[in-house]
Parts: C-alpha cells; sequence; structure tokens
C-alpha cells in the first residue's frame, strides 16, 4: 500500500534554503545588442519564443530596447541612472549659496543702518554730542587717551 502524502495545514508557503531569492536582473547594452541581433535573425515558427526562454525575458523587453536602439542608437541601450537629472551643477549651487548669503548681509546691514541712524536722532533730540570714531591705525598712548577724555568732557 502507498502512503498518502500528508496535506499542508494551511495555504502557507515555505522557503527552502536552497534557492536564494533573485535580484531584478540588469543588462549591458552589449547584452541587449546581442539578444536583438538573435532575435532579428530568428526566421522561424516558435524560434523567438525559445530565444526569450532561454534568455528569461519578455517580448516587451525586445519592443523596447528596439524603440531605444531606433531613437539614440546602440547608445541608447545603455542603462541609465534612475530618476531626473540634476537641473544645477555644483557652480551653480555655489552662486546660489552666495546670493542667499550676500542678501543676508545686506538686509543686516541696512537693519544696522537704521539703527545708526535711529541712534543719531536720538543724540541729536537729547542734546548729546556723538562719540567721535578715531582712527584705529594711530598708537593710543596714555597721554594722547587722556586728552580725549578731557575732549569729550569739554563737548558734554
Amino acid at each position: 500500500m502507498v502512503s498518502p502524502v500528508p496535506k499542508p495545514k494551511s495555504n502557507e508557503v515555505i522557503a527552502s534554503e536552497a534557492t536564494p531569492r533573485r535580484g531584478r536582473r540588469r543588462f549591458t547594452a552589449a547584452e541587449k545588442a546581442r539578444i536583438l541581433e538573435e532575435a532579428d535573425a530568428c526566421m522561424g515558427d516558435g524560434d523567438i519564443g525559445e530565444l526569450l526562454r532561454r534568455e528569461g525575458i519578455y517580448s516587451s523587453h525586445l519592443n523596447r530596447w528596439r524603440a531605444e536602439r531606433e531613437q539614440r542608437g546602440v547608445e541608447g541601450l545603455a542603462p541609465r541612472t534612475p530618476g531626473r537629472k540634476p537641473s544645477k551643477d555644483e557652480k551653480d549651487r555655489l552662486i546660489e549659496k552666495l546670493q542667499r548669503e550676500n542678501a543676508k548681509l545686506e538686509r543686516e546691514n541696512r537693519i544696522q543702518q537704521s539703527l545708526l541712524e535711529m541712534q543719531r536722532k536720538a543724540h541729536e533730540i537729547l542734546g548729546v554730542a556723538l562719540p567721535r570714531i578715531e582712527d584705529d591705525t594711530t598708537d593710543e598712548s596714555p597721554s594722547s587717551s587722556n586728552s580725549s577724555d578731557s575732549a569729550r568732557r569739554r563737548s558734554r
């Protein structure tokens, strides 16, 4: 008597460790060109189907590769990087960064100029003389600082 094969208790699929999971296959431009040449050379009934099975591809691959070859030639078969092409290169990004920084500094400068103007007006209204800005290139000795202090006291 033949022993019956036990039925699985649920619809679970058990993956065996012997077969590793295959990733998406990628074809180089040379492989695509070779397959297209073979497909173009197929004359008999079922030859293209045999080629497709042997290579593990679909007819839509052939159609897409033929269209790419017609549009851009053999270079069109080369794999392209996915996504949008960058609209700006490194130089353009640097220029934009510097322009933003320049605009920020100009805003800060306008604010500082406004504050200085308000300070001048406040000194005018209160009748207080503004301290004079002296040249930074002159060496300040203790005697020169004393004379500037006395000049400030006289102006008040």
